[in-house]
């Protein structure tokens, strides 16, 4: 077997590990979820499992990085001449629709809830995440542009921004399909931004 065999059989061996452990975890939750159930479910091995990661809560870190290259991805396609609460504006709105569509409401029920378990990576406030340097830019570029304002740190804004993100998350975990995840977040994003732009005028 060639190596570039050898590697293409073992990329899909983990993208199976993947899907029945996301799989898994929405439909039982994460906590009743056992190793052993996701190799039979993905019909790989104990070993292969381990060769690929370290415990099943990597499998979270795999799916992140899914989504951090989405949002660089969708970052690529902003016009430079777009303005900086624009860009959040439809970086926020695309966010949502993607977590919607591709993870779905019970996914992020799990991803929330094994993110309060002590000692574990915290995946939805790691500020070395792609989504919050690309946030973090954004509001630089505001900033350096007169956009928005200085009273608080760049830093300390897109700590706001990315708790406006997470919040509406949680809400829509909480209050289930009825809540309009794409309008509600737009409405939060709006009026936090709207207290940090030298010009109200949208």
């Amino acid at each position: 077997m060639s190596p570039s065999l050898r590697q293409q059989k073992a990329l899909q061996t983990k993208q199976r590990i993947v899907a029945a452990a996301l799989d898994l975890f929405s439909k039982k939750g994460f906590d009743h979820v056992t190793v052993d159930e996701i190799v039979q479910v993905s019909n790989t091995s104990k070993g292969a499992f381990y060769v690929h990661f370290n415990s099943k809560y990597e499998i979270f870190l795999e799916k992140f990085k899914e989504i951090d290259e989405f949002y660089e991805n969708f970052t690529e396609t902003l016009p430079e001449e777009m303005g900086s609460y624009e860009k959040i504006l439809l970086l926020t709105k695309s966010q949502m629709i993607y977590l919607k569509d591709c993870l779905g409401i019970d996914l992020i029920r799990t991803v929330y809830m094994s993110a309060l378990i002590p000692n574990q990576p915290k995946f939805l406030s790691n500020t070395d995440r792609t989504l919050f340097k690309i946030v973090h830019s954004f509001v630089n570029e505001g900033q350096e542009n007169g956009e928005f304002k200085k009273y608080l740190s760049s830093q300390e804004i897109t700590m706001l921004i990315t708790r406006c993100m997470r919040g509406t998350l949680y809400d829509w975990a909480l209050f289930g399909e009825e809540f309009d995840l794409v309008e509600e977040s737009q409405k939060f994003i709006r009026t936090i931004l709207s207290g940090m732009l030298t010009k109200v005028d949208n």
